[in-house]
This record gives structure tokens, C-alpha cells and sequence, in this order.
């Protein structure tokens, strides 16, 4: 699992580019879905996720069929990160 640093880094992340500003990182839950259920977020928030991903951390998604497993969580999301990120 990722660290918590990482996971706390990654919930600010998304709360200011979703531009979530009632929301605090301990509002979400880093294992909880972001997508259906859980956040409620939709496609436009995961081509937000994505242009985080290539910004913030050097990351870029091969195959958009990748995004699904990735943004499952935060903690999926920061796994992914500490293992692929080149910045």
C-alpha cells in the first residue's frame, strides 16, 4: 500500500482540481470508490485524473482502458503513482 503521505497528497490533489472546495482529504476515504458509489464522480473527472497524472507526476496512461483499475480509490491512484511516477 501506498504511504499515507502520498494518499494525503493525492486527496488534496483531486480536491483542487475537482475543485471540490466543501470537501477536506478526510472526507474521503482513500479505499472507497471515486467513481459510482463512492466520490459519485464522472468521465470528465477522470480526464481530470489524467492530466494530473501527466502534470504532477510524469505519468502517462498507455491505454485509457488503464484508468479504470487506477482510479478505482486513492489508494489505488497513489500505488500507482509511487511505482510508475518519474517527477
Amino acid at each position: 500500500m501506498a504511504n499515507e503521505q502520498l494518499i494525503l497528497e493525492v486527496k488534496e490533489k483531486i480536491i483542487k482540481a475537482l475543485n471540490l472546495a466543501d470537501m477536506t482529504p478526510a472526507d474521503i476515504d482513500a479505499e472507497a470508490p471515486l467513481f459510482g458509489e463512492g466520490l459519485g464522480l464522472d468521465s470528465i473527472d477522470a480526464l481530470e485524473f489524467i492530466l494530473l497524472l501527466e502534470r504532477d507526476y510524469g505519468i502517462k496512461l498507455k491505454n485509457p482502458a488503464e484508468g479504470k483499475e487506477i482510479f478505482k480509490s486513492v489508494a489505488t491512484m497513489a500505488e500507482h503513482i509511487e511505482k510508475n511516477r518519474t517527477k
